[in-house]
């Protein structure tokens, strides 16, 4: 076990190499192709056909063909290759040609300093038609009356063991929650409470008298409330979670490796949704006031659901792991000794006395951004990672993944806002180096030099808070101003205006 363990630290030290190339996913079984309320896109950038570098196998080959950036960056086969190009690390944002991206949305993105060899972050946005499956009120499977539902759509995927998983959700979970919102298109326009239960079809379970289930004195008489608002956060988490079993239905065929955090935004009816899975961050920058939208998901943030789900279910330890977490690794000698530790429903610490198995390796080691789950992965929510193991081992890390996302509700119509008041949206590599506060004074040092119905602000300010996370290029690598070494990860940011040109009205 501990040669298997020093064998997980090396790989994490010196992992790297290519992705084996994929082809592209196909879209939802049998979805139709979506409709948007915004102009056509152009088509996806184009795959790049050369790059620099020395001479590389044709495996190598096949898997830089297959690198893409989002489609409204719209990139020429030259434009990959410069985005591509880890030596320069040029910014990337759409081309101001007069045709921007919903809300005068601002964009910037730059590749990593060499940690993997394509940029495996993804971004979608898109304006989204959603039209109702049935009629409430009318007969099963009978089509909406009413007008459809249009939501706008912002996600940020950042890949990490390839950048599969994260093109194919920027690609398909818009559409998942189109799907899911189907069945809610007349419930949401309708002002009163949601119904309990939805028509059924003839002979369906259900659609029979079934009274008998229910006596007249039941104690079950009162009924929970449920909000439309409620409707549609379950609309967004039953899409990620339909979007995390498609890509395990076609990992094999597809070859969708790795897995991806996702940062998903959904604007609808007045209200902002922020869905989070994984490290990424989304703040509101509201007249100088800083308001968290998500929270990252780390095995110390996730400690506790990680040790419960290890204490009702050993078996996914293989042996191997225990679920309890010490200050340090324990050493043979202190067997019979009293240490410190704690368990899945504590926050403090207490002592307890050592025995054989608390020698194994712990669930949860390492902290800050070092720390990991069973030695392999540093996220604990996102899409994918079906195929990811312990190093050296049989042990599959899923289980202790969880597709889910926190969704945060920010209602738009509560607050009067300004053109300088933003939503920013940004994966790991701005957060690593860039605080929330060093965040909101960028914000108001760019946007101060643009004219308030300047819509380029935001792409600027996207921009600006890229090129500050990157750092420039020195004899020691990537560096800040104040000489600390700047991400070299791959970042993207997302600046979504809250008022002014673009906005919601």
């Amino acid at each position: 076990m501990l040669n298997r363990v020093r064998s997980a630290v090396a790989h994490l030290v010196s992992s790297g190499g290519a992705p084996p190339p994929r082809p592209k996913s196909p879209d939802l079984p049998n979805a139709p192709s979506p409709q948007t309320a915004a102009p056509p896109e152009a088509p996806r950038s184009p795959p790049a056909t050369a790059g620099s570098g020395s001479a590389a196998p044709a495996k190598t080959v096949e898997a830089r063909a297959s690198f893409s950036r989002p489609t409204f960056l719209q990139l020429s086969p030259g434009g990959l290759r410069r985005a591509d190009d880890h030596a320069g690390r040029a910014v990337q944002s759409p081309p101001d040609t007069g045709r921007r991206l919903p809300w005068s949305t601002g964009y910037a993105e730059v590749i990593n300093a060499g940690k993997s060899r394509h940029n495996e972050d993804q971004a979608c946005c898109e304006v989204v038609y959603v039209e109702g499956r049935r009629s409430v009120s009318g007969a099963p499977g009978e089509p909406s009356q009413g007008q459809g539902l249009c939501f706008y759509y912002w996600g940020l995927f950042d890949g990490h063991a390839g950048g599969g998983a994260a093109e194919m959700a920027s690609r398909l979970l818009h559409r998942h929650i189109r799907e899911q919102l189907k069945d809610l298109v007349e419930i949401l326009q309708d002002p009163s409470p949601p119904p309990l239960c939805l028509p059924s079809t003839p002979g369906a379970p259900g659609s029979s008298d079934s009274s008998y289930l229910v006596g007249s004195q039941s104690c079950w008489s009162s009924q929970k409330e449920v909000t439309h608002e409620s409707l549609v956060v379950g609309a967004i988490e039953n899409a990620f979670q339909f979007m995390d079993e498609q890509m395990a239905r076609e990992r094999r065929g597809h070859q969708v490796e790795g897995g991806c955090c996702a940062l998903v935004v959904v604007y609808l009816l007045g209200k902002v949704y922020v869905a989070n899975a994984g490290d990424s961050r989304a703040i509101i920058v509201r007249n100088g006031e800083i308001i968290p939208m998500s929270r990252e998901f780390t095995p110390e943030t996730e400690r506790q659901r990680l040790q419960l789900l290890g204490f009702l279910k050993p078996e996914l330890l293989g042996g191997e792991f225990t679920h309890l977490e010490f200050p340090r690794r324990i050493q043979p000698k202190e067997l019979g000794q009293r240490m410190l530790y704690r368990d899945q429903n504590m926050t403090g610490w207490a002592y307890k006395k050592i025995e054989l198995e608390d020698l194994r390796f712990p669930l949860v080691c390492g902290e800050g951004k070092k720390a990991r789950v069973m030695a392999t992965i540093g996220v604990t929510r996102g899409l994918g990672d079906h195929n990811l193991k312990v190093c050296s081992s049989t042990l599959p890390i899923k289980p202790f993944l969880s597709c889910f996302p926190e969704v945060r509700v920010y209602d738009l119509t509560q607050y009067e806002h300004c053109p300088d008041d933003v939503l920013v949206l940004g994966t790991d590599g701005l957060w690593d180096v860039t605080s929330d506060c060093e965040v909101a004074a960028t914000v108001d040092r760019v946007l101060s030099a643009y004219e308030p119905n300047d819509s380029s602000r935001y792409t600027a300010l996207a921009q600006a808070l890229v090129l500050g996370a990157r750092g420039t290029p020195r004899d020691r690598g990537w560096r800040l101003p104040n000489n600390k070494l700047g991400s070299g990860d791959d970042i993207s940011v997302f600046v979504i205006p809250l008022g002014g040109p673009g906005s919601y009205s």
